[in-house]
């Protein structure tokens, strides 16, 4: 089982957020991912959120260095 991540770094917002999730299973970050995007960001949960948050999943960790804004 390959780790996975997502990093909010990578998409530059007004409240800067530098939180990256990272898990061992789709569904495990899915879920944490989810849970961030609308307890921080304000995000509605939907399908259509679920499936972008998706798209954004990387294998591995998050680098320490801020990635490039995507």
């Amino acid at each position: 089982m390959a780790r996975k991540y997502i990093d909010c770094r990578e998409f530059p917002s007004e409240m800067h957020c530098t939180v990256a999730i990272s898990a061992d299973s789709d569904s495990e970050l899915l879920e944490a991912a989810v849970q961030h995007a609308v307890s921080v960001h304000h995000h509605a949960d939907s399908p259509e959120l679920r499936g972008q948050l998706s798209q954004l999943f990387h294998d591995g960790t998050p680098p320490v260095a801020t990635p490039r804004a995507g």
